[in-house]
């Protein structure tokens, strides 16, 4: 089964495979292979050892998530979020039942945020001391800006959470270039190629010790998970981890270590994506996003308007064909979800098209342009 949706994504044989084992959390050897994947995830967020931390914590993205908000956004405090998808709207309700006020920055689901608009809204609210912004929106595929905003929120003098999840391993991002933010969080089964189970924050230390005891939670206190890694060392975890998932997932770093790295990677998912948008024009279908502004992660298409297409009859005509995409959509219009990331190339996109003509055809599909 080929799978195309943003994550959890499609993965190799090998880091499967790195499940199968049984692993003591507490044994030695597996303490120095997962203090060995925080420094190598710090590093790729461009970390410095001494400055920057890897904060670990088991779960989902919206965990990690949660995390940020509640270790770095003191109780009460403004946190602005760019409201320009689904995943931040999400992010707003985690500070909201943190108990952080929130202010939002409405923008079109269909590009970026730009730094003129964070720099307006935080001239007109002072109290404001954070924003929150999602990388790589999923919903409808487009990518904000981080250099350019984050740019306009250290001029202003605040603070940034980059909800980093579907874009950390492909979009560059560098947190020594970076000084206005506390935290990037990003997961181990997006553009990393991993399992999922574990989550991570990269921040500054400083920032860290400085929001000790805010977060009015034990379990998402990121400042706790490093008290806990000073005092038991950088190998320990606070409560149980998915054990097979790290050690999966450290696999998953050779492999990506050994694929090029970072630019290689982005560059093969960049391709699916054109790929894909061109694609589905070609089958008469219409992408969401112009593609000025699409993103790599995922390419998201206007379901047909005939009154016969139903999204999950075409999901399972697909996969009749081998093919698994997201049967639900996170715009304001109906659309289909279909990633390009994971273990996934360009044949794979090729294959899928031809899989997406198919069923089209089987269904009976004339009408193939949005309502």
């Amino acid at each position: 089964m080929l799978l195309l949706i943003p994550g959890p994504v499609q993965t190799r044989p090998e880091i499967r495979a790195a499940m199968a084992v049984d692993i003591a959390p507490w044994d030695n050897d597996f303490k120095a292979e997962y203090a060995a994947i925080r420094e190598a995830v710090r590093e790729l967020a461009g970390g410095v050892a001494g400055q920057h931390v890897c904060l670990p914590l088991q779960g989902a993205g919206h965990f990690i998530t949660e995390a940020a908000v509640r270790t770095f956004v003191p109780q009460g405090h403004k946190l602005l979020v760019v409201m320009n998808g689904t995943y931040a709207e999400r992010m707003a309700r985690l500070a909201r039942e943190a108990g952080r006020e929130v202010v939002v920055l409405p923008v079109p689901d269909t590009r970026s945020v730009t730094p003129e608009e964070i720099t307006q809204a935080l001239a007109a609210d002072p109290a404001i001391g954070h924003v929150g912004i999602v990388y790589s929106e999923t919903g409808s595929g487009i990518i904000n800006d981080i250099p350019a905003v984050g740019a306009a929120v250290r001029a202003a003098g605040r603070r940034m959470i980059v909800d980093a999840v579907s874009a950390f391993g492909a979009l560059p991002f560098s947190l020594k270039d970076q000084p206005e933010v506390d935290a990037v969080v990003f997961t181990s089964n997006k553009c990393l190629e991993g399992l999922p189970g574990i989550a991570f924050a990269i921040s500054p230390i400083e920032r860290v010790t400085a929001c000790a005891g805010q977060a009015n939670s034990w379990s998402f206190d990121l400042a706790d998970v490093y008290a806990v890694s000073l005092r038991a060392g950088p190998g320990s975890f606070r409560f149980t981890p998915p054990v097979q998932a790290l050690h999966a997932f450290g696999k998953a770093l050779e492999v990506y270590k050994a694929e090029g790295g970072r630019e290689t990677r982005l560059a093969r998912y960049r391709e699916n994506a054109r790929l894909l948008h061109e694609g589905a024009q070609a089958l008469g279908l219409k992408p969401y996003l112009d593609w000025q502004h699409q993103g790599p992660i995922i390419v998201t298409i206007h379901q047909p308007g005939d009154p016969a297409f139903k999204l999950q009859d075409f999901v399972d005509a697909l996969k009749r064909r081998g093919v698994l995409i997201s049967n639900f959509y996170n715009t304001p219009v109906p659309t289909m979800r279909i990633g390009c990331i994971g273990d996934v190339h360009a044949d794979d996109i090729r294959f899928a098209l031809r899989a997406m003509s198919e069923a089209l055809d089987e269904l009976g599909i004339q009408r193939r342009n949005a309502a």
